[in-house]
């Protein structure tokens, strides 16, 4: 067997939800099947870290593929030469794009489709050039995976997808999430937060990620809690970035929120699993990885009461709406009150995770990979 995987998102050091779920899966199913060989398709120079077993073959194909115009090149033009000329048994995207017309079957992983429910959230064109494409890569596959059985649902609902021909392959949890002991958790906060506990939000600073109204809630909690506490924002900047700095001025917490940038693995670790909470309250999420690193680390949790949210949450978060700043704000205050709150929810985190490893999510993955080429 062949099969051709779309690998451009594997970009050194630079890995996030779809680059982490690609190498996690990518790196196991090629380990565990070394009779079948796999064509790793690059859209620039890639690290040899990336390239897991002796069945690998890695390709570049030009342009590199990071915007509406060149992704309809790449995968229109490039990919699709490729496939047509190989004729593989599968071309394997692990972050959704398909190459339409290609003469062979293929498998989208489709993470969300946030950007049919929320457009703006995106730059103008990519959200026309997702919303446009997207239906059609669905209505092409062979099979489809997506990472949660609210993702699932929602494609089967807006793309006519019959729902038996999407597998639900949930994210895992990265080997360095782990928990800390007190004097390492009391030397982070010396050196994020002057040694105040925090609140943390973990992930790109994207729009739906909902800080600005975290921000909102934050700052009132401040108010009637009298607290020093902290609001940690963990995570590289994207567009959109000026109106959280906007609201943390216009609320006087320029003291208060701190922006990390993007951490190294181990650092990430470290300032999560020192974190009095995760407060993670995006308003639309296909699956959100941080709530099961927040399990992994043993830090309570307040997450958001809609989409994939509670699905992956379980028992073991206090559900808000997203859009209420004074109910994130009330979940902030439970949790300061209650030590014994805190403790209920960190021992639920310990029986949810168990759902999650990127062993189960590779063994599901493999399990679409055939049902594909049967």
């Amino acid at each position: 067997m062949q099969i051709v995987v779309n690998t451009r998102l594997l970009l050194k050091d630079k890995l996030e939800g779809m680059g982490w779920f690609a190498y996690q899966t990518l790196k196991h199913i090629t380990t565990h099947n070394p009779n079948v060989h796999f064509v790793f398709v690059f859209d620039r120079n890639f690290d040899s870290d990336f390239i897991f077993a002796d069945n690998i073959t890695p390709l570049i194909l030009s342009p590199q593929a990071r915007h509406p115009f060149l992704y309809y090149a790449w995968f229109q033009h490039s990919v699709k030469g490729l496939l047509n000329k190989m004729k593989p048994d599968l071309f394997l995207s692990p972050d959704g794009f398909l190459s339409l017309g290609a003469k062979c079957k293929q498998l989208p992983v489709i993470h969300d489709i946030n950007f049919l429910h929320h457009p703006k959230d995106s730059k103008w064109l990519t959200a026309e050039y997702y919303n446009f494409y997207f239906p059609k890569f669905a209505k092409q596959a062979t099979r489809i995976a997506t990472v949660s059985e609210y993702s699932k649902y929602d494609i089967v609902k807006n793309y006519g997808i019959n729902e038996e021909k999407i597998d639900v392959v949930y994210n895992g949890i990265n080997s360095f999430f782990r928990p800390l002991d007190e004097l390492t958790k009391q030397q982070t906060k010396e050196k994020y937060t002057a040694g105040k506990n925090y609140f943390i939000n973990v992930g790109s600073l994207h729009p739906r990620k909902n800080i600005v109204n975290l921000v909102r809630a934050f700052s009132i909690f401040k108010k009637e809690s009298n607290s020093d506490f902290k609001l940690v924002l963990a995570g590289p900047d994207y567009w959109g970035v000026s109106d959280i700095h906007k609201i943390i001025k216009e609320t006087n917490l320029n003291d208060d929120v701190i922006f990390t940038g993007r951490l190294k693995d181990e650092e990430l670790n470290l300032v999560l699993g020192s974190a009095f909470a995760l407060t993670f309250v995006p308003y639309y999420e296909g699956f959100g990885i941080p709530l099961v690193e927040a399990m992994q680390t043993e830090t309570p949790i307040i997450t958001s009461n809609v989409t994939s949210l509670p699905e992956v949450a379980g028992e073991a978060a206090l559900l808000v709406n997203p859009l209420d700043a004074y109910e994130i704000k009330n979940a902030m205050l439970e949790l300061f009150q209650k030590p014994e709150l805190r403790e209920s929810l960190i021992n639920k985190g310990k029986i949810q995770k168990e759902k999650f490893s990127w062993e189960k999510s590779g063994n599901l993955l493999w399990e679409s990979v055939l049902k594909a080429t049967q």
